[in-house]
């Protein structure tokens, strides 16, 4: 069979994908949002042109960051609602006038048809200037649903009303996002993504360097047969460390000297007829090949100030997104055929039971600091409008206080930055203020501003991680006709229909309305 619009082996290899991804689809039950977008690079690179690049970076907060504190209700009725369930400033609540004014183009309105207004937390300056300048989105009330999702479905059978599995546990939540699987999964989609194109060669940057960690093991990009590829960020702490230094296989100072070097690199790829020997040849040589790819890309940019016009914090999640940075910055020194690629960098510490208001203001300050100055250095270097970041993490967290800080739950709110972002906006639907629990008249449905939380504020998501990651998936360049296959529950919302929603992803809402469920959301 002759195939002129691409190579045998990209035919090859795309079709393995599409069948491979089918099998994968039959198992599927809450999507892993991280996951299918490195499933989407490949899909996305398939449907590419040379010098068509794309990245997307997921920036994971480890410990299910607070909502309402982050992103924070700013209009009158709102602020007071928000105040006084979270006990006011003696409580958790922040100081209205600390709050940083978010400026949409247009204001969003919530299902009771409120027209509500936001700030951002007073340590996220950075942030709020970006969405004030159209470079960032909010996308609000997001998590894993395997289908549109009501309360009281949520509260009936399981099997006629799927859900994640393992809600509100840390462990499973950070595994249902990176694998589709609770806690104990080995493999994630971007690592059995990268199995499927494992006869493009290695060295070709398409494979190898497809799914990148910056922050260590991470279960997303660990495949079958693939091995996710890690860069450390240089710095061991926010205390310093020095830029990291990594040289070429060939280098004579990594064996001590240019002899020895060349003697080993030889040898590693002599032939060897004894399958264990030439398995490990074959796994080290592509290991230092690829080391030796990746030393080129660092190499044309500066160990110590890399960027010309934006120098990045000494803490290690801002050297995690400048380490992105200049490997974005020297693709070219890996190869042309690196057209897509998701990076995956995280920051821990937001499980703050205790201590939310003393804690979770340096952790904000840092994401937005970092976020910016990764879109500053992509301004610089021209390529804004290809690189698109945006956060993740276990879960958001109660609206209702245990004292000194929030338990865990369900819905949380997330940042989508970029050139190509269509920025100064909300997306998805404004939640609830309510805590409480209280029913109609009937008994059966909640009153409408107590139908989108779970109890205590956990926030039933109105937009799904599948809507999240088909938006973006549709901007990397999967196309429309393979995205099921990348997001086998993409099929549970418009405008796909199914036997078991046949009027769509529509859910009624009480006291009459509708909330819809369509594909794309729009914020690029």
């Amino acid at each position: 069979m002759k195939v002129s619009a691409m190579s045998e082996s990209e035919f090859q290899s795309r079709r393995t994908f599409l069948k491979r991804s089918t099998q994968l689809a039959i198992s599927g039950t809450a999507l892993p949002f991280a996951l299918n977008l490195a499933a989407m690079g490949e899909a996305a690179a398939f449907n590419s042109t040379p010098g068509d690049y794309k990245a997307l970076v997921c920036v994971f907060m480890f410990g299910g960051n607070d909502y309402a504190n982050t992103v924070v209700p700013l209009d009158t009725s709102s602020y007071d609602l928000y105040s006084t369930i979270r006990g006011g400033t003696s409580g958790i609540a922040l100081a209205k006038s600390s709050l940083l004014p978010l400026n949409p183009t247009t204001a969003p309105v919530d299902l009771q048809s409120n027209t509500r207004q936001f700030g951002l937390h007073p340590s996220m300056t950075g942030l709020a200037g970006l969405f004030n300048a159209g470079k960032a989105a909010v996308l609000l009330n997001v998590g894993p649903l395997v289908k549109p999702l009501t309360r009281v479905q949520y509260n009936g059978s399981n099997t006629l009303y799927p859900r994640p599995p393992q809600l509100f546990s840390h462990n499973d939540q950070q595994s249902v996002w990176q694998s589709s699987s609770p806690e104990g999964a080995t493999t994630g989609w971007g690592g059995k993504a990268s199995d499927l194109v494992l006869g493009v060669p290695l060295n070709s940057g398409v494979s190898t360097f497809s799914s990148m960690s910056v922050s260590g093991n991470a279960v997303f990009v660990s495949g079958n047969s693939a091995v996710q590829y890690q860069v450390s960020a240089g710095r061991s702490n926010g205390a310093g460390g020095g830029a990291i230094k990594i040289k070429p296989a060939t280098d004579a100072t990594v064996y001590g000297s240019s002899a020895v070097a060349t003697a080993i690199n030889n040898m590693l790829r002599e032939t060897r007829t004894h399958k264990i020997e030439y398995e490990y040849n074959r796994v080290t040589t592509r290991a230092l090949d690829a080391q030796t790819s990746i030393a080129n890309a660092l190499a044309l940019t500066s160990e110590t100030a890399p960027f010309t016009t934006v120098t990045f914090g000494t803490d290690n999640f801002s050297q995690q997104l400048q380490m992105v940075a200049r490997l974005i910055k020297g693709r070219s020194a890996i190869g042309s055929g690196l057209r897509r690629q998701v990076f995956f960098v995280s920051l821990g510490g937001f499980d703050l039971h205790d201590n939310l208001i003393a804690q979770h203001p340096g952790l904000l300050s840092r994401v937005s600091a970092g976020l910016t100055a990764f879109h500053n250095a992509m301004v610089e270097i021209g390529d804004a409008s290809k690189v698109t970041t945006f956060t993740a993490s276990d879960f958001g967290r109660t609206l209702a206080s245990n004292g000194d800080g929030s338990d865990h739950g369900w819905g949380s709110h997330h940042f989508i930055v970029g050139g190509a972002v269509n920025g100064k906006a909300f997306y998805g639907t404004p939640p609830p203020l309510s805590t409480s629990d209280a029913k109609d008249s009937g008994g059966v449905n909640y009153l409408p501003a107590n139908a989108w939380h779970v109890g205590q504020g956990r926030l039933l998501p109105t937009t799904s991680v599948d809507q999240y990651a088909a938006t973006l998936a549709r901007w990397f360049g999967v196309d429309d006709s393979e995205m099921v296959n990348v997001l086998p529950n993409i099929a549970n919302y418009a405008p796909y229909v199914s036997v078991a929603n046949p009027g769509g992803f529509n859910l009624a809402l009480p006291g009459g309305g509708t909330l819809n469920f369509p594909r794309y959301l729009g914020f690029v």
